[in-house]
């Protein structure tokens, strides 16, 4: 019974057989299913979509391993930031447990990120647009607790191969892979 709706909505001009996954989430309808023995719609995206594709997994990796390189520093951390404490009513251990919480909390965030960075960027090389945008987003956000935290080197570095990963991506010569859902107006 809803087959033959369905049916009747299909046209030459909407055919969901055509569409692109963003069309077709537009649409409400699922992305279409890989056929079994079929390469993945990744295999097939232009250079500098499956380079971005690796950068953002590299960024990811080196984010992690900055985030350590900065735990295992922890006690130096520690020892600045008490000789430097003038305030008689915070403690050494204070500063102690305060320091390792953020500490760790800033590697969960990274591997959350790098997650994240893996995630959306196998999305993208599936030629899907919004991935891409997601991706500017956590650019951003990685880019702004850069300069907030003024971390180490080792993230200058991620964020140095996250910035070239999302620049692959705007590239004019890979804007046909990321296409463009179109909008109807009400």
């Amino acid at each position: 019974m809803s087959g033959s709706g369905y049916s009747a909505r299909v046209t030459e001009e909407n055919d969901p057989a055509d569409q692109t996954d963003d069309e077709r989430r537009a649409a409400g309808l699922s992305p279409k299913a890989i056929e079994p023995g079929k390469p993945s719609p990744g295999a097939y995206a232009p250079t500098p979509v499956k380079v971005s594709f690796w950068l953002w997994i590299a960024s990811g990796v080196i984010y992690i391993a900055g985030y350590i390189v900065i735990l295992a520093s922890k006690q130096t951390i520690i020892d600045s930031i008490v000789k430097g404490n003038k305030d008689p009513k915070i403690s050494a251990d204070t500063i102690a447990s305060s320091v390792t919480t953020l500490l760790w909390m800033l590697v969960t965030g990274a591997v959350v990120f790098a997650v994240l960075f893996a995630l959306f960027a196998y999305k993208a090389r599936e030629g899907t647009r919004s991935a891409r945008t997601v991706l500017t987003v956590l650019f951003v956000l990685t880019l702004a607790f850069q300069f907030l935290l003024q971390l180490g080197l080792v993230t200058v570095l991620a964020q140095l191969l996250a910035l070239i990963a999302l620049l692959l991506m705007y590239l004019p010569s890979v804007q046909g892979y990321f296409p463009k859902v179109g909008r109807k107006l009400p």
